[in-house]
């Protein structure tokens, strides 16, 4: 995540609060010191960094304590609320047009990705909203441009307009709109030329096809790993385009994090989507209270949810959730949820959207082997049906003959079997409501977790109460 070093600052800086039966005004200036440094080290415009801290300090000092919080977790919850509100409180969607298509414009320098974020985005569309999208290749200086839009349409199984032999980039784009009416489709996707840096002919381009196209979406395709630099080039493209939004590429790289914490802040213009990874399903929508969470440890529990629902058809979902609730999760499920998180992305990046679980010095160097999990897999295979749906049945004999038949130790057939009962257990716990426990784990005894398990409590409260009535409505 490109936020670690960051993350891992700030909480250190408020670890030093909590627990405090009362915070002085020595405490919240070393904190904020210690802050400031961090967000200047990751980049962040430096006089966003100085609004921020100010305001920190406004509300640290003349906040009474909620009744439910220590004086160390209002802090960490001012922290919270301001970099939500500096990112931009809360989630931007595209804007849609009365009419069908609505026409997105994708603008930005040479190498940020955007190309393959018009397919992304495309992707995500057609998953969404069964959207059919047409793609323009309006990019014809970038070598082979052209052939990678067409490369990723036939990757998507969509259409993309292009004219090679082209050179007036408006009327390319004002053709492909009329194949875009005949054809009814209901998005319209323009890719665009880019540069190495902002030129005179270059927006002169672009606003002839702003022109021509009069997009209800310019989305500016920034690089996060450029830092603070990105928040130049996109007051420089918004001066020109008004740009309606921001897509931050690269924010799974060896980055700071700076863009995405300042663009908002000095543009005002709303980041939309993120890009972290280089497939075409890693596109995600932004939004600024989970990435808050995440910088302060809490995990992002609703993005993991998403993540899961993706690829996951919702009545299975539902008969596993019941499982897990009656205690009755088996192997079949267990080997049947392994492959629905592999398709999550990386273990490590799953791992740390659980609350806690972000900063925690076990999962530092966490690299999950796809042997590993090979392994266990070779484990329940050689299990017979009856021992994968009641784990009980397995007595030491039948270990040693399920170890020989998978190849691997019985030291590691025990160890898989104990950890399977241990969170099976955990997981029908969790789907109770039933939070306790929890703190044992490793990384759930900070602050952060903490507040993020309560959070996560009172939600769990809340929607059975919610669905109580309905029950009660229909019955």
């Amino acid at each position: 995540m490109a936020f670690e070093n960051l993350s891992e600052r700030i909480q250190k800086a408020l670890r030093n609060l909590t627990g405090k039966g009362k915070i002085s005004e020595e405490d919240i200036n070393n904190a904020s010191r210690e802050i400031r440094l961090a967000l200047l080290e990751a980049d962040v415009n430096f006089k966003v960094v100085k609004d921020f801290i100010k305001k920190i300090k406004e509300e640290a000092l003349g906040k009474e304590v909620q009744e439910s919080l220590n004086p160390g977790q209002q802090v960490i919850k001012i922290v919270n609320d301001e970099l939500t509100k500096m990112m931009g409180e809360s989630a931007v969607g595209l804007n849609k047009s009365k009419h069908i298509p609505t026409i997105i414009m994708m603008v930005g320098l040479q190498g940020t990705g955007k190309t393959t974020t018009v397919g992304k985005l495309a992707n995500r569309l057609m998953q969404k909203e069964k959207a059919r999208p047409l793609l323009i290749a309006g990019d014809i200086y970038r070598p082979a441009a052209i052939d990678q839009l067409e490369q990723i349409g036939t990757e998507l199984k969509v259409p993309v307009y292009s004219e090679k032999e082209q050179s007036n980039v408006a009327q390319i784009v004002q053709n492909g709109l009329k194949q875009a009416e005949a054809n009814k489709n209901d998005y319209v996707i323009i890719d665009t030329a880019g540069r190495l840096e902002i030129d005179e002919p270059l927006m002169e381009e672009l606003e002839q096809v702003k022109k021509v196209a009069e997009p209800d979406n310019i989305l500016l395709v920034v690089d996060a790993m450029t830092g603070q630099a990105a928040t130049d080039v996109a007051k420089g493209f918004d001066s020109r385009l008004d740009i309606t939004g921001i897509i931050l590429t690269k924010l799974d790289g060896d980055t700071r994090g700076g863009a995405a914490l300042s663009i908002r802040a000095v543009t005002g213009k709303p980041i939309i989507f993120t890009g972290q990874g280089e497939k075409l399903t890693d596109l995600e929508q932004f939004h600024p209270d989970r990435m808050a969470s995440r910088i302060l440890g809490m995990g992002d529990m609703l993005t993991l949810i998403e993540k899961a629902q993706q690829d996951y058809d919702a009545k299975k979902a539902e008969q596993v959730a019941e499982k897990m609730k009656e205690n009755t999760f088996d192997f079949n499920d267990f080997v049947d949820q392994l492959d629905q998180v592999e398709k999550m992305g990386p273990l490590d990046q799953v791992m740390k959207m659980i609350p806690g679980m972000a900063n925690n010095p076990q999962l530092k160097n966490l690299n999950i082997d796809k042997k590993q999990i090979l392994h266990v897999k070779a484990i329940v295979s050689s299990m017979t049906p009856a021992e994968r749906e009641d784990p009980e049945l397995l007595n030491p004999s039948r270990r040693r003959r399920i170890a020989t038949g998978s190849g691997r130790p019985v030291v590691e057939v025990n160890r898989m079997i104990k950890q399977f009962k241990q969170a099976r257990d955990m997981m029908s716990k969790i789907t109770k409501g039933n939070f306790k426990g929890m703190g044992n784990l490793p990384g759930m005894d900070s602050p952060m977790a903490k507040m993020a398990m309560r959070r996560m409590g009172k939600k769990f409260k809340k929607n059975k109460k919610k669905r109580m009535k309905i029950k009660r409505y229909h019955s």
